[in-house]
């Protein structure tokens, strides 16, 4: 018996260990619930299984997935089994490093990036499986409207006068891809003006969609299609990469089309550990195809989804928050929230009337400099326009009061056309199929013209740089473009190396074609720096196309001509964005919301959601403000009534303002 007894008390010792262990394990490093808030740590401690995360306006969302990667990590999940897909590669790596501050460098070994880099990296992979070439190119959006130019010139030397523009072909097909609707589907719903032609522009179609495989080139829109197809076509490689990557999280949801809500599903098949964080209320890009049934069905799609709402803004002071709480309360669908916020300030939005947008113009200036007064940085002020053309009132009046300013937009580094001549060359080096890179770089020389362009590429195509086997005519132009070819091959450059070899080989050509030939050096040099951060040209020409630089350097200098200076931004640039004091102008029924959405319920509701994004971006001070007597050239109507969004409101959600003169 005193044996038995004494058998209980040793079972009795292993049970208290055990438990004792287990204590040992919550004991992270990161303090997570001093650290969030209370829906904040929900999400972040839930572990397993479907999560969407209704992310409101200014709620933490970056914070919360900062912390959910540090958490998986403390939880003993490898960083290579955690995917984090976000929509700019900007985004992502600044939520890496802040993850790594938070907990540890292990963070960096995350899988991260945009839609399109990771299946740029799995595509290099498995190229095989699908007939592609893993040194293929990525065209940029221009270089492909020069195929579908070339295509359709090829197959209808007479053309309708009614013919869309390369660009409108484009987007149909764009459209198509990622919406995953026939052509002829989209052309009937979105462009029904050209239904007549309906077949010609599908035959466009399977020309550019031949050239591409043809030549070893893919557009953006490829990289998603031809992961799907991998994921779905091949299963042994679909349950490799989900049970590789056994956590995913997507940031922005509300963005995502319906082909990348496909590729999350694929990847996710063998486990249903998907994090998915957005906000309905603020999904505003159906234009480039974003489908914003997305996140509303995301618990269908997802078995036993759990739904964490973040509601506790960190912007906005509480009265401007019962405004946007308000205006997207009329939203037909989505999921409810109300935010709420612990600033207090006793301003309310204010929804100013004026004669005429002349009147707006010089109201925005005074207010501008009373704010300036009050200490508030010229850089925390921000006025936000429907679209780019609204401003040119104010930026006139900006100029007469000398306040510097910058307006987002403007011309994009990758488009301008001296960089596109360099990257040709980059390119014929990495893919020497590439025909539309061939054309450019030998376009450029002296004697030769389209009819040439026949007789010479066929042998580069083969890397057959002798002259001799081309008549004699060609030497001259030739020689020191086949001299540079040949040099790479046979020295084995380095990235840089080469580089600046073409950029040598390039400025007698750029001082002959262009006038202001000194401003276009400073972008090559600029060009030579980014190459400087790169040791492989096939990961820097796939970085120069998934995620082009911005500006021009010239662009850039202007920018910075002074560092503290007003922010004008179209609504769609700045979300995201945030600042002390906001301008929402041109608040016009008929501009904002758009005359064009007026018989249509969807566009109807994006318009009211880009009105909640655009007043969400202020901390502080809001200014609404819209003329009385502006004439609309689109709809031949005169405009006076503020927007319809701004009416049946709570009188106590706005100050009433008039401008007059004194």
């Amino acid at each position: 018996m005193p044996f038995i007894e004494q058998d209980k008390k040793n079972l009795s010792t292993k049970k208290f260990v055990l438990k004792k262990r287990e204590n040992l394990k919550t004991n992270y490093k990161v303090d997570y619930e001093n650290e969030l808030n209370e829906a904040q740590l929900e999400a972040v401690k839930t572990k397993d299984g479907a999560i969407l995360v209704v992310a409101g306006a200014g709620t933490g969302k970056t914070k919360t997935l900062t912390y959910r990667c540090a958490r998986l990590i403390e939880d003993g999940i490898k960083p290579e089994n955690i995917l984090l897909l976000t929509f700019t590669k900007k985004a992502s790596k600044e939520m890496l490093n802040r993850a790594s501050l938070v907990l540890d460098e292990r963070c960096d070994n995350i899988a991260g990036g945009t839609f399109h880099s990771f299946a740029n990296l799995i595509l290099r992979k498995y190229s095989s499986y699908l007939g592609l070439k893993n040194n293929f190119t990525i065209m940029d959006s221009v270089d492909a409207q020069d195929v579908v130019q070339h295509i359709t010139n090829s197959l209808y030397l007479k053309k309708e006068k009614r013919f869309p523009k390369k660009s409108t072909i484009l987007e149909i097909y764009s459209k198509s891809i990622n919406k995953e609707l026939p052509v002829k589907e989209i052309i009937e719903k979105e462009y029904y003006n050209f239904s007549d032609i309906c077949e010609k522009i599908i035959e466009i179609h399977k020309g550019y969609v031949n050239y591409k495989r043809e030549n070893s080139i893919l557009d953006y829109d490829d990289l998603l299609l031809y992961l799907k197809f991998l994921l779905n076509d091949y299963e042994n490689i679909r349950k490799k990469l989900s049970n590789q990557y056994k956590y995913i999280m997507i940031d922005e949801y509300q963005d995502t089309n319906t082909l990348q809500a496909d590729i999350i599903k694929l990847l996710a098949s063998e486990h249903n550990n998907v994090m998915a964080v957005g906000d309905d209320a603020q999904s505003i890009y159906s234009f480039r195809g974003a489908n914003y049934k997305n996140i509303l069905e995301f618990p269908s799609i997802f078995k036993n989804t759990k739904i964490i709402k973040l509601e506790k803004n960190y912007r906005s002071s509480q009265n401007i928050l019962n405004l946007t709480n308000a205006i997207i309360s009329k939203a037909q669908t989505g999921y409810k929230k109300e935010l709420y916020s612990d600033i207090k300030d006793f301003k309310k939005p204010a929804i100013i009337r004026a004669i005429n947008s002349q009147f707006e113009a010089e109201f925005v200036c005074q207010k501008i400099l009373e704010l300036l007064d009050e200490d508030i940085e010229l850089s925390d002020i921000c006025v936000l326009i429907r679209n780019a053309r609204m401003s040119y009132n104010l930026e006139i009046e900006l100029s007469k009061y000398n306040i510097p300013y910058q307006k987002f937009g403007g011309p994009k580094f990758m488009e301008a056309a001296h960089i596109k001549d360099i990257i040709a060359h980059l390119r014929i080096i990495l893919n020497p199929d590439d025909e539309i890179s061939l054309s450019r770089v030998l376009l450029l020389l002296k004697g030769i013209g389209t009819k040439a362009l026949n007789q010479i590429i066929p042998q580069m195509k083969n890397k057959n740089y002798n002259q001799k086997l081309l008549p004699s005519k060609f030497n001259l132009s030739l020689s020191p473009l086949f001299k540079l070819l040949c040099e790479n091959d046979e020295n084995n450059l380095s990235l840089l190396e080469l580089v600046n070899k073409i950029i040598q080989y390039y400025k007698p050509i750029l001082k002959d074609k262009y006038d202001d030939w000194q401003k276009r050096e400073k972008d090559l040099e600029h060009f030579s720096y980014l190459a400087s951060q790169y040791n492989k040209l096939d990961n820097f020409l796939s970085d120069l196309a998934l995620e082009p630089p911005e500006a021009s350097v010239e662009g850039m200098y202007k920018r910075n001509i002074k560092d503290d200076c007003l922010t004008i931004s179209t609504i769609h640039s700045a979300k995201g964005l945030e600042w002390n004091s906001v301008f929402v102008i041109g608040a016009l029924d008929g501009r904002f919301p758009s005359a064009y959405s007026f018989n249509s319920s969807e566009e109807m509701e994006e318009e009211l959601r880009l009105m909640y994004v655009a007043l969400t971006r202020a901390k502080s001070d809001l200014f609404i403000s819209y003329p009385v007597d502006m004439y609309d050239y689109s709809s031949q109507m005169i405009l006076s009534k503020p927007s319809r969004f701004l009416d049946n409101l709570d009188e106590n959600l706005l100050e009433n303002w008039d401008i007059v003169e004194e």
